[in-house]
């Protein structure tokens, strides 16, 4: 009893805990000030882009974000990244999984076109499954007709 005690104490006793501007992330620790670090990508570049209603073309404000997303991973070969599409609650599941696979897919050959290589990148939808605003107003449905750019390491393949 008393190890254990003490082994929790001890685990209490991380100085940099508490440290919100350090991020693990598949093992690799990164940081908003350090331009290679996927924090740095979804806070300072920009991890997703928004769509109007029922569409899943890119807005010029999607496209510079877009941009910005093929520039970093240009920079940094050594990640890879899954295309999260969504769609807001209006509508049916099926309707909504198809629409948010066309806005994944859209921002994937958006990224193509931009050099980024094709096995780095992988699209899924979960439709209106993963809302990340939930209420029956447009401010909510805006933010959940998205694609968000979610970064890894490790799976080229």
């Amino acid at each position: 009893m008393i190890l254990l005690a003490g082994l929790a104490l001890a685990a209490c006793t991380n100085a940099d805990r508490f440290n919100e501007d350090t991020v693990e992330l598949n093992g690799a620790q990164g940081s908003a000030g350090d331009p290679t670090s996927p924090l740095y990508f979804q806070e300072t570049v920009g991890d997703r882009v928004l769509f109007e209603v029922d569409q899943s073309s890119l807005t010029g404000t999607a496209m510079a974000t877009l941009d910005g997303q093929a520039q970093w991973l240009t920079t940094n070969p050594e990640y890879t990244a899954v295309i999260e599409g969504h769609a807001d609650e209006q509508g049916t599941r099926e309707y909504n999984l198809a629409l948010g696979a066309r806005r994944a897919n859209a921002v994937q050959e958006y990224l193509l076109s931009r050099g980024v290589a094709g096995n780095r990148l992988k699209v899924v939808s979960f439709g209106k499954e993963r809302p990340i605003e939930i209420c029956s107003e447009e401010s909510c449905y805006e933010q959940n007709r998205r694609a968000v750019t979610i970064i890894s390491s490790g799976l080229t393949g």
